[in-house]
């Protein structure tokens, strides 16, 4: 099968990267992509910046060229049941957004997942109380992407899935506000997230080495998990 993976920043990519085989740099007009071989698969892995407008740009700029079967939202997302741990894998059975709720396919794994419905917003949900109010809706974790990729894959008639990561608990607060610096372009400026910290080192500094470390573990776990899959 061929399958086109949309993330939001390559970072998410790098446990599955670390599993692909004969990975090549296409020329695409999209922030990164690699085309590689999972299994016996045949992907193309494309992060494109935060939020559903930049996944959805992705999905078009790539479709064309690469010709998918199925499509991929992926990535980290934020847990609002709070029964999901840390880098936890969540399997969408839809994703709620703004324009609508798309349903998602369904698949098989070796390894255990966690299904349910994804809530899709144009923010980074950041307080324990917002999460609390999302969690209201069904939902069991809430990410940024999926619902413009959804929307571009029924466009386009496409078999599409949800498969996210866990990088923050339910009951957490951030005390970063990733939100202030996130750009047009869909990513985040790194000096203003540091300025900000900086105005509170005890307790913002820690938590960006804190995140920093569980994407990296969530990645890793993430590339685990796909690897298994049956799509």
């Amino acid at each position: 099968m061929r399958i086109l993976f949309v993330a939001a920043d390559k970072m998410e990519f790098a446990g599955l990267l670390a599993r692909a085989d004969a990975v090549q740099a296409p020329r695409l007009p999209v922030d990164w992509a690699r085309q590689a071989r999972l299994g016996p698969h045949a992907v193309l892995l494309a992060a494109n910046g935060a939020g559903a407008a930049r996944a959805a740009a992705a999905v078009d700029a790539c479709c064309d060229p690469f010709h998918p079967q199925a499509v991929v939202s992926t990535g980290f997302c934020g847990a609002l049941d709070p029964a999901l741990t840390l880098a936890a894998v969540v399997v969408a059975t839809r994703v709620c957004g703004a324009g609508g709720d798309y349903p998602a396919a369904p698949l098989s794994a070796a390894s255990a997942f966690h299904a349910g419905s994804v809530v899709s917003i144009g923010h980074i949900a950041r307080t324990a109380q917002e999460k609390r109010v999302l969690r209201a809706s069904g939902a069991c974790a809430v990410e940024m992407e999926a619902a413009g990729v959804a929307r571009q894959a029924r466009a386009r008639g496409l078999s599409f899935y949800c498969i996210r990561v866990v990088t923050d608990l339910a009951e957490e607060t951030l005390q970063n506000d990733f939100n202030r610096a996130l750009r047009p372009d869909g990513h985040f400026a790194t000096i203003s997230i540091l300025a900000s910290a900086l105005r509170r080192p005890l307790v913002r500094l820690p938590e960006l080495v804190r995140l920093r470390g569980r994407c990296v573990t969530a990645s890793h776990a993430l590339g685990s998990f796909l690897v298994t899959c049956k799509f």
